[in-house]
């Protein structure tokens, strides 16, 4: 069988699941249009859709339309209940399959996913959608009785801590915020009874990362107080971890110090301890991460030397890190190495460096969960273009930060857009740069 002969297969069964015939699926389709604020007269004929979902699943295939692979997504995403779920085993992920059988790409299957994650962060019913089919009842019985609880279950709560840090860039963050509370809240009841080794530490894996995410989003949304106290848990647990896992929990809690503290010392700090976790930890991915953190502190504090030996360490981990057996799963990128040796280039050496470095850092990060991070690059080129006399071109560049920033509520990209704004103030009575101040109020009053 062919791979599209699978994926129509699929499809029909997936269908005949729902003990849906070909006509009820379309009428079904066309309701869910109508719901969705589709114009009734763009929609087709029942017997017009009953065709087109015969065809989807016909011998020689077709694959449906994004506008179809929408209906069909909500219609399979939606239980019997009426809440939605994406977990691993649901019709949701099944039909997704089916899809990429039929030649549907990566990028496209992954916006309908997040297109459904946004109707259930509206709901009130993110954790749940995330959870495998038969998560939620399980999760139940082991809060209730603690050896209930086995591997799956960890590996279930950690599906939607993954979930959840994926739509970084692409969901509010307040909306992260509460799909992830409700996976903090189990895990530490979870862990608060007697377990065995083995599935305490499967659980302190999901914790610590949970935790760790957590202390940032509570720092976008400015409660510094719970994420200093987020960072503190996942610290405190990431003890009982590999090294490498207190190092990433440090230089996540570095990063929003040095947003939200007063100088650098507090950050160094961190990074400093994260530095010697890394090192003898087992994830050159994060000790790469802690050198290139430790170069931005120091071009901050203008020492270019130290800045250079922790980028060029930096390097040399993340060129080897490809040959590590257990890589650790964090985005750390050569894009994102560049946009650190672009900050170290606007501290401590040359404008016209910094830029290029930034467009090379900027291009290479386009997926929708570094949206925030290609913002905040943007900013930074940005500064880097009126430190080159080139103010029009930094006005206009801020704009597309304006939007990431309006969009995910991002506090470090709304803070460098500010920083990026001062360096405009001699030009303030240009029209580009009023344009830009009306910008900026708007997303104020957002």
């Amino acid at each position: 069988m062919s791979d599209r002969a699978a994926g129509a297969a699929r499809l029909k069964a997936l269908r005949k699941s729902r003990g849906l015939s070909l006509a009820e699926t379309a009428r079904a389709l066309i309701a869910i249009a109508e719901n969705l604020g589709q114009p009734r007269s763009s929609l087709p004929s029942v017997a017009g859709l009953q065709r087109s979902v015969a065809r989807w699943e016909s011998a020689r295939p077709s694959r449906p339309d994004e506008r179809h692979q929408l209906l069909l997504a909500h219609l399979y995403a939606r239980r019997a209940s009426g809440g939605v779920c994406l977990g691993s085993g649901s019709d949701f992920a099944e039909l997704s399959e089916a899809l990429a059988y039929l030649g549907e790409g990566e990028h496209r299957l992954a916006s309908l996913r997040l297109t459904l994650l946004r109707t259930a962060t509206e709901r009130g019913d993110g954790i749940l959608a995330l959870l495998p089919s038969n998560a939620q009842s399980d999760i139940a019985k082991a809060l209730v009785d603690p050896t209930r609880l086995d591997t799956a279950i960890a590996r279930s709560l950690m599906e939607v801590v993954t979930e959840v840090n994926s739509a970084v860039g692409s969901l509010p963050f307040v909306r992260l915020q509460l799909v992830l509370t409700p996976v903090l809240g189990t895990c530490r009841q979870l862990l608060a009874a007697s377990l065995p080794a083995s599935l305490r530490t499967a659980l302190l894996d999901t914790a610590v990362t949970a935790a760790t995410l957590a202390g940032r989003l509570a720092f976008e949304t400015r409660d510094d107080v719970a994420s200093r106290a987020l960072y503190a848990e996942a610290s405190r647990q990431a003890d009982h971890l590999a090294p490498w896992r207190r190092a990433n929990v440090g230089l996540s809690h570095a990063l929003v110090t040095l947003y939200s503290a007063p100088g650098t010392e507090g950050a160094r700090l961190l990074v400093s301890s994260a530095v010697q976790d890394a090192t003898t930890g087992g994830s050159r991915v994060v000790r790469a991460r802690a050198h290139a953190l430790q170069a931005e502190i120091a071009a901050r504090a203008r020492q270019g030397r130290q800045a250079q030996d922790a980028l060029r360490l930096a390097w040399y981990d993340l060129d080897r890190a490809g040959d590590e057996g257990h890589p650790a799963p964090i985005s750390f990128s050569p894009a994102h190495l560049h946009g650190f040796e672009g900050l170290c280039e606007l501290y401590t050496g040359s404008p016209v460096i910094a830029h290029d470095r930034f467009e090379t850092a900027a291009a290479a990060l386009g997926a929708p969960r570094e949206r925030v991070q290609r913002a905040i690059v943007r900013t930074d080129q940005a500064l880097a273009l009126v430190r080159m006399g080139e103010p029009e071109a930094a006005a206009s560049l801020l704009h597309e930060c304006v939007s990431a920033a309006a969009e995910t509520g991002g506090r470090v990209c709304t803070m460098r857009l500010a920083r990026a704004r001062r360096e405009l103030r001699p030009w303030r009575l240009e029209n580009w740069v009023v344009e830009l101040d009306d910008r900026l109020l708007d997303l104020l009053e957002s």
